[in-house]
Formats: structure tokens, sequence, C-alpha cells
């Protein structure tokens, strides 16, 4: 059996890995429009940016496993069509029949649209290592930096920017920051964190468009207010990469639409990682994370062999931020009651998310044992009492 994966990411290096690892002898090709090896993207933005991480430390896997592997990896080639009735893949090289296809395609950050400035020189996104290469020159002590985007994006890369000594100002247009992913409980720890770095966070104010001409000088709020910088970062999320699936006409819904193996609409495709979604509670949910996309490969690889067997979400999420690290537990879909518990020190506590009176999330900022019990309870299926949680002296005792 042929296996050809498209997309060379952490799901790629995985699936590639776990398909070697469970006896398949057969060739296995790794496409990817990158030309560096798969490597590791949540240090993209912190450690490598601050140059506290070499390059070859983020690499997944040196060249030499890969070879003795077997596996060809094929590099700076870009997946161009997929034709799922011949089992062909055209590339900007050729062709290649497979017989089982994984599609890791990962996703891409979303810009503002170019009649706002959001191609401007000097309007940045972060998301591949080309990105943090074409940043990192303009990252100076100094240096006055407008973020927009208040989610965890943009938030991680204004605590870098602070660390570098850059003058850093956060715009939000909604309410408040990380609005979409967490509680107005754990806004605060995050907000309180910021500004005691000095980051001048504006919330409840939009942008109508980023300043410049030869390159950005600054960004226009909608409040008449003009925030003048030498460089920009664009953090306002990201989109599935999907048009390969959609030419190939499988189904797409909030990304590859996948069952809870991996399958797509298709026989023969696969999908994992940051392009997918899988069923969760009668929705199709993306799980943008490391672990997710480990997991839903590794699914993916058992399946293409006839080993599979429905994948369990555990979904765990981090953010380092200055020198804090806020770490998740569950999902806090549809939640309808919070408890919050101090921490040790300062910016330390947690949040418990609850729906119809079961534990479904943690939030622990600087407090990783509550992040570990709350995350062995949820896994676990165990809710205590939310007057429990609150009161309760040690953790702990919330795991007899």
């Amino acid at each position: 059996m042929r296996i050809v994966i498209i997309g060379a990411g952490q799901a790629a290096a995985s699936m590639a890995a776990r398909l070697r690892a469970r006896g398949h002898k057969g060739p296995l090709t790794v496409i990817g429009a990158e030309t560096v090896p798969p490597y590791q993207r949540p240090p993209l933005s912190k450690a490598y940016l601050l140059g506290q991480m070499a390059l070859d430390r983020l690499i997944l896997r040196a060249p030499e496993w890969w070879q003795a592997q077997g596996i060809e990896l094929r590099l700076g080639e870009r997946a161009l069509a997929v034709d799922p009735q011949a089992r062909r893949v055209t590339t900007d090289r050729g062709v290649l029949d497979y017989d089982a296809l994984g599609l890791t395609l990962g996703a891409a950050p979303r810009r503002l649209p170019a009649a706002m400035g959001g191609d401007l020189p000097g309007a940045h996104v972060l998301r591949d290592l080309a990105d943090i290469d074409a940043l990192a020159p303009r990252m100076v002590a100094g240096a006055r930096l407008v973020v927009i985007g208040g989610g965890y994006i943009g938030l991680e890369a204004a605590a870098v920017a602070r660390k570098l000594g850059l003058e850093v100002t956060l715009i939000e247009a909604a309410p408040r920051i990380l609005g979409r992913v967490a509680s107005a409980e754990t806004a605060d720890m995050i907000r309180a964190l910021h500004l005691a770095h000095g980051v001048h966070i504006q919330e409840g104010v939009g942008i109508t468009h980023i300043i410049g001409t030869d390159r950005a000088t600054g960004v226009a709020l909608n409040d008449g207010r003009v925030i003048p910088a030498d460089l920009v970062i664009q953090g306002i999320g990201v989109l599935p990469r999907t048009d390969l699936a959609q030419q190939a006409g499988l189904a797409l819904d909030n990304g590859i639409r996948t069952d809870l193996r991996g399958r797509c609409s298709l026989p023969g495709i696969w999908a994992a990682g940051d392009c997918a979604s899988l069923p969760h509670e009668g929705v199709q949910i993306r799980l943008e994370s490391v672990g997710a996309a480990i997991d839903m490969a590794e699914c993916v690889a058992d399946d293409m062999l006839g080993q599979g067997c429905d994948l369990v979400l555990r979904p765990w999420f981090w953010s380092d931020q200055f020198d804090a690290k806020l770490q998740i537990a569950g999902l806090n879909m549809g939640h309808d009651h919070i408890v919050t518990r101090p921490g040790a020190g300062d910016h330390a506590g947690s949040v418990w998310y609850y729906r119809q009176g079961r534990l479904i999330s943690v939030d622990a900022l600087n407090d990783p044992r509550a992040y570990m019990i709350g995350k062995r309870l949820i896994e676990a299926g165990l809710s205590p009492a939310p007057e429990q949680v609150a009161s309760a002296p040690d953790l702990k005792a919330l795991l007899a």
C-alpha cells in the first residue's frame, strides 16, 4: 500500500512515525511546501524569536531519521490537485499515485484585507518560519509595535515584544480580550499580567485601517485616534487550509470534515491537525493544538492500517506569556457556571467551568497543581461539586 501525506508539519511527522511503528512497510511519501523539514511551531513566536532556541532544535526529526525509516520527504513541493477517483496527487513537480492519502494541511493566518493595509510591508502575521524570520530583525528595543487582536496569538506576541524592549499597544475590537475562548475571569488574570509588564491594552475599539504607503506606520482606530507604529502584528486568528480538499470534492465544515477516525467524505482520504474538524456534541470542532494534532494523526495512521478506533478527545492547551504559563484542560463550550480559586504568588489562579453540574474545563495560570488535578478529574469523568472546588484546602482530595 502506497501512502502519501500532504503537508509537512507536526501532524505529518506524527502520522508518518506511527505508520512505520505500526508495521507499514510500503512506500510512504510526505510532501511539504516549505523547504524546512517538519518543525515545532509553538516555540517559533516565543523561544525562537527571543533567540533562546536555534533552528536545529525546532526540527522534529533529523534527516537521518527520515532516511532510516525509508520515508520520502519531498520539501519545497506544492500539491496542486487531488483526484479521488484515480487516487492521484498532482504537484508542481509531477504526479503521485496513492492507495491512502493523509491531508495535514494546517491553517493559514488571517490578514486584514489589502484595502485596510493588511498586505503592507511591516504588517506581519505569525505562523511559519518565514513569517518569524521576516519579523525578527524589526523586533528591536524602543520600536513601537501595535498588535491587532486580543486572542492568544496577539497576547503571546505582545509578551515577547515587551521582553525584547518594544513599546507595545494591543488593540481588541471586542469588549474584552480572549472573548471567544476564555471566561472574563481568565481574561482578568491575563490582562493584569500584561498591564503589569507595560502592555497598553485597548479593548472595545476596532481599527479602520493600517496606515502607510511604502510600509506600515500606524493604525487608525474607529474612534478617530491614530496609534503610531514602527511595525504591526496581525494576530486575528487562523483559517484552516481547505482549498485542496474543496477542489477534490471533500465535504467541508469548519475545516475538512472528518469522523472520529479522521476519515473524510470520500474513500481513501483522511485528514488531521489544524485543517480538520471532528464531531463533538453535535458540531464539528477544530482543536488547534500540538496535542490534538498528534492524537489525530496517530488515530489516522492506525485507521489507514485497519487498526483504528474512534478518537477519544482529551483536549489540552497551553500559552506562555512573559514568565507565566496558562494551562487549559478540556473544552469550555456551553459552560453555565464558573468557580475561581486563587493560586500561590502573583498572577496565579484557576478557573473551573461547569455545564449542567458537570466539570468540563479548567484554566490554570501559574497553577500547575490545579491544572493536573482538573485534567485528571475531567478525563476520569469526575465532577466534584462547585462548592467543593471553591473551598477545598487541598485539591488532591477531590480525586478521592
